[in-house]
């Protein structure tokens, strides 16, 4: 995971998504999809950079986090702005669609 992906946990995911445009991958470790969406998320920050967050919520680690999102199949991953969900994808997604997502919210 690349050190632009944050890992968040049930007591710091507020904080890091209330302000700004932020995109969060709910995943598992056992989860292969999840694995494979990983490096799809590393290119996503390295091209976007400052204008978003990018970060990974483990469901078992913060199990609360994924339920107030009704995160019922993993990987799920959500373009929030300011703490409000702007998109919600289900399943591996690729580098481009994501991109589009977060420039769609910055503006």
């Amino acid at each position: 995971m690349s050190e632009q992906v944050i890992e968040l946990v049930e007591a710091n995911f507020t904080d890091h998504v209330s302000q700004g445009v932020t995109l969060v991958d709910f995943w598992a470790p056992w989860c292969g999809p999840c694995r494979m969406q990983t490096p799809i998320l590393d290119q996503v920050a390295t091209h976007v950079g400052d204008k978003a967050k990018v970060v990974k919520v483990n469901i078992d680690e913060s199990p609360s986090v994924a339920a107030s999102f009704a995160v019922q199949s993993i990987p799920t991953l959500l373009v929030l702005k300011n703490g409000e969900v702007i998109q919600q994808y289900v399943g591996i997604q690729n580098q481009e669609k994501l991109i589009n997502a977060i420039e769609q919210a910055s503006i």
